[in-house]
């Protein structure tokens, strides 16, 4: 079916879902496959539940199953590829709204960063912005989906862990303007190098390159700056520099002292980001200053937990050997007087795995001293050659805490989301102050 016939149906139906436990009266049910699921033999019940269309690109129906009834039947649209579809629907949906679409993608930082940009922009649009990490193949459609005819600006973050994801992404989602937070060495096993990670990453700069869109752009980043060779328009971070950092980022710009509740000076540059692109859209720097000030960090994102037993840094939402270091680097310059730090492996790396966590280790015996006691967690940290303290899983060191748990610290948690370290944070704050 022509994808402008299509669209017209979902006009009359404007509620996509993908879950057949989850039909509305009068949606349309979309039938994606993963490697666990074939949402095509779900088709069928997501008719009876109430859905108007089922939109599938196999058989709904086997051998053992009753034939289709003539409303079953004329209910059902069949395509080539459902996920195909679902972005073509959404870059149509999309071309309804004249209005900038940002695009942010970068190795690190990418949701905080979208975060800020987003609260920095509601002190004066109507925004739609990602929720939560919808940011790939699927998400992004998702995203799309939820513009409304009120919103006057879009923030879509974008992933990515293969060569072409991104280009997929930008071609769904058509963006005016985009920002690269930064390159950086994760999902190697998927991007073969760090120049692959260059590369997939630099296709939203592509993007913008041929249709001629704005690029705000971190000069300060040479990987970067080379990257954005040749787009027509670029706008520079604003200038700003790090004013205090125990723990709680605080920050000088144009002016203005901005005491931030982000943890971390490697986050300097996200909230320059989003004061750049306030700027750029005509926010008041009264009203940056303000939405700065009032953003709260949340999902195991650079947190500060206080407890009764401990203080700590939450950062295992994600780990590569870039976030890493540079969490390190800014723990090094945290002023507390007993510091400690635990942490996970760094995942999907491929053959430079030993190589990264061994740089780690390190990196960490030539700041012994400013780091406190660091224990290592995880089989890839196993095989570092390192006398720190090492557990193989998240569950030996649990049991370990059981015991024997430390306190009157301040502690850095840092490891990629598969290591569950964020499971640590009650054993190791103790009941949160009041």
């Amino acid at each position: 079916m022509d994808i402008k016939k299509l669209y017209r149906i979902y006009q009359e139906h404007p509620c996509i879902t993908t879950d057949s436990r989850q039909c509305p009266e009068g949606s349309i049910f979309l039938a994606l496959k993963g490697a666990s699921f074939n949402g095509n033999l779900f088709a069928r019940q997501a008719l009876q539940k109430g859905c108007a269309y089922a939109i599938v690109d196999e058989d709904v129906v086997t051998a053992a199953d009753s034939p289709l009834t003539d409303q079953e039947q004329s209910a059902i649209i069949r395509v080539d590829d459902c996920l195909q579809t679902f972005k073509d629907l959404a870059r149509e949906h999309r071309r309804q709204f004249h209005i900038p679409v940002l695009a942010i993608t970068g190795t690190n930082g990418k949701t905080t960063t979208k975060e800020l940009i987003a609260a920095v922009l509601r002190e004066k649009y109507r925004v739609m912005a990602t929720e939560g990490n919808f940011n790939n193949d699927v998400g992004v459609p998702k995203t799309l989906f939820r513009l409304l005819p009120e919103h006057e600006i879009a923030v879509v973050e974008m992933g990515a862990s293969h060569p072409g994801d991104i280009k997929t992404l930008v071609n769904t989602a058509e963006p005016t303007h985009g920002i690269i937070t930064n390159v950086g060495r994760a999902h190697l096993l998927g991007f073969g190098s760090f120049e692959g990670v260059k590369k997939t990453k630099g296709e939203l700069y592509d993007f913008l390159r041929q249709t001629h869109g704005t690029v705000f752009l971190n000069t300060a980043d040479a990987d970067l700056t080379a990257m954005a060779a040749g787009v027509s328009t670029t706008v520079p971070y604003e200038e700003g520099a790090v004013v205090d950092c125990s723990p709680f980022l605080t920050l000088q710009w144009n002016g203005h002292t901005i005491a931030t509740q982000l943890v971390g000076s490697y986050n300097l540059p996200n909230v320059m980001a989003a004061i750049t692109i306030g700027r750029h859209f005509g926010v008041s720097e009264d009203a940056i200053c303000k939405a700065l000030t009032a953003y709260q960090p949340s999902n195991n994102r650079s947190q500060l937990v206080r407890g009764s037993r401990n203080t700590l840094i939450v950062d295992a939402y994600n780990a590569n050997p870039t976030s890493m270091r540079t969490a390190l680097e800014s723990f090094v310059m945290v002023k507390a007087p007993a510091k400690m730090a635990i942490l996970g492996d760094m995942r999907e790396l491929g053959a430079a795995s030993s190589k990264e966590h061994q740089r780690i280790v390190d990196f960490i015996a030539a700041h012994a001293e400013q780091l406190g006691e660091v224990w290592l967690v995880g089989t890839e940290f196993m095989t570092t050659d390192t006398r720190l303290r090492r557990f193989a899983t998240t569950e030996e060191l649990k049991d370990f805490l059981a015991s024997q748990t430390p306190t009157g610290k301040t502690i850095l948690v840092k490891g990629s989301n598969s290591m569950r370290l964020f499971e640590l944070t009650d054993l190791l704050a103790g009941d949160n102050e009041k």
